[in-house]
């Protein structure tokens, strides 16, 4: 599990990316890279790690889940995402 403070500069970055999103795109069309420079750095969303939603987890991401694989393994087998089962044959 990750450090709550991770988390929380993790939680930081998403915030900034979000809020300056327009900006960012508008001195990037107009071609003003002095203004890009002045923006936060966290505000770029370069600067954004996937992590798993529930423990903070950085390696083993499933994009398509949001959470890392070891989450998404006890989830699955206790029945708790939709449409997923193990395998059998």
């Amino acid at each position: 599990m990750a450090k709550e403070s991770i988390k929380a500069r993790q939680r930081k970055r998403e915030r900034l990316v979000a809020q300056f999103a327009t900006k960012r795109e508008a001195l990037k069309k107009a071609g003003d890279s002095a203004g890009l420079q002045k923006l936060p750095r966290n505000a770029s969303p370069v600067r954004l790690k996937n992590r798993c939603k529930l423990t903070g987890r950085p390696k083993g991401y499933m994009k398509d889940f949001g959470i890392c694989r070891n989450q998404f393994r006890e989830l699955a087998l206790m029945g708790k995402i939709p449409g997923v089962t193990k395998a059998s044959w």
